[in-house]
């Protein structure tokens, strides 16, 4: 019963570009059984490699993901432009396949998805002593977004045992 729980709980992890969102997610899905999709992958497959195969000469889904880093307020500004009449329908689309939604990058999204009730918790991953800070012109979103941050400014090391600290705790609730 416990496990069955756990593998319900539904995450939005959070945070600058390359703070750690998806090593989170990697941790709760070796630890917990906790899956999960990036949301520039999912978001991808669903609509963003039509959206920009002819513009940019993608082959796949796949090789549009891997050129995202390019095109980072463009792939924000899609996101938001097919979330304009339910802010929260790619969240639901990720839910529909994974446990957790990593990536999330603007604050009405957010809040539709909390007036929704899509997830259980939202987590901010921070390694901002060590790493800059996503540029406002793709990120509207901040600490107080979240109901737990994980700090990532130590060791790989420090930053899992955190991780598994967390979901030890979901699965016991």
């Amino acid at each position: 019963m416990e496990k069955e729980k756990t593998k319900n709980t539904r995450l939005l992890i959070i945070g600058s570009a390359r703070h750690g969102k998806d090593s989170l997610a990697e941790i709760m899905n070796e630890e917990f059984g906790l899956t999960f999709v990036s949301s520039s992958q999912a978001a991808a497959d669903i609509f963003l490699y039509d959206l920009l195969k002819d513009k940019y000469g993608y082959k796949n889904s796949v090789e549009c993901f891997e050129d995202r880093v390019n095109h980072r307020q463009e792939w924000y500004e899609a996101i938001c432009e097919y979330n304009k009449d339910d802010r929260a329908k790619l969240a639901k689309g990720i839910l529909e396949m994974a446990d957790c939604y990593v990536g999330m990058r603007d604050r009405e999204e957010i809040k539709e998805c909390i007036k929704q009730g899509l997830f259980d918790i939202i987590i901010w991953v921070d390694a901002s002593e060590r790493l800059p800070q996503e540029p406002a012109s793709s990120f509207n979103i901040d600490k107080t977004c979240a109901d737990i941050i994980i700090e990532n400014n130590g060791t790989f090391e420090e930053f899992k045992e955190k991780v598994v600290r967390l979901g030890k705790f979901l699965r016991k609730n």
